[in-house]
């Protein structure tokens, strides 16, 4: 699968975490496909052991870029992008695919949850959202033209970006320790949905994974592939704007559910 585009795809990722879940996979994965990737964390330490991996790894042909949040409040999140948008030259590079990986779980009964906690699961899964959707869209919409995929000799027309979300199955419902992370959550899809219906029609493919289950890991080989899921967002990316999916539901096949 190649891109006939001249210029090299950007991926930009918030939410990298150590370097072995989600937004990490996703970084490895599009970079792999030929883009050069964006990383956006708080964790300096993190953000450039991965980056060092991926560009020291020949498999992975797009260089990756650490870019260090101070926090995710809307000025900290435009001050990187304003960083990113200076260090990518437009004639060589064009941002097609952006993945907000960035989620705050609070697992606890709703009178021991702290007002404090409360207010960070929001911050982080609506507010912060929604201050990388203001960064992400505004500059997928200036693209042009529709990007076009070379799949088994089938090509495929997109739009002119993605913006994918990563979720969880507490969006859809409440559970007993839930209380602030399904408000969040529930939010956070409610955003992304929003987003689809005014942005679709513009070329825009805003998608949302819902997540349930444990993600496999450093500590835990049971779970959620990071490496599938980042599969099923390089899908998303890709797909024929003549059926786009605007939601996922991804999860283990020997959990129950």
């Amino acid at each position: 699968m190649t891109t006939k585009a001249a210029l090299r795809p950007l991926l930009v990722v918030a939410g990298v975490g150590g370097g072995s879940g989600t937004g990490a996979a996703s970084a490895k994965l599009f970079s792999k496909s030929g883009y050069d990737v964006a990383l956006i964390a708080r964790n300096a330490g993190s953000l450039q052991k991965l980056s060092d991996e991926i560009n020291s790894n020949p498999k992975l042909t797009g260089k990756a870029t650490a870019f260090e949040a101070r926090s995710y409040s809307h000025q900290d999140m435009k001050n990187v992008f304003n960083e990113i948008w200076s260090h990518y030259d437009p004639k060589q590079t064009v941002f097609r695919a952006a993945i907000y990986n960035i989620g705050y779980p609070i697992f606890k009964p709703f009178l021991e949850t702290t007002p404090e906690e409360f207010r960070a699961s929001l911050e982080g899964n609506v507010e912060a959202a929604y201050a990388f959707s203001r960064e992400v869209i505004p500059k997928l919409l200036e693209n042009q033209e529709n990007e076009e995929f070379e799949i088994d000799g089938k090509t495929i027309v997109g739009g002119k970006g993605s913006l994918i979300f990563t979720g969880a199955t507490a969006a859809l419902r409440g559970g007993k320790q839930t209380s602030a992370f399904s408000t969040a959550k529930g939010g956070s899809r409610n955003l992304n949905q929003s987003l689809a219906k005014e942005f679709w029609p513009q070329g825009v493919h805003v998608a949302h994974a819902i997540i349930d289950g444990r993600i496999q890991g450093e500590h835990s080989k049971s779970g959620l592939d990071p490496e599938s899921i980042a599969q099923a967002y390089l899908n998303l990316a890709r797909q024929e704007r003549t059926v786009w999916t605007w939601e996922l539901d991804l999860r283990p096949a020997e959990e129950n559910w």
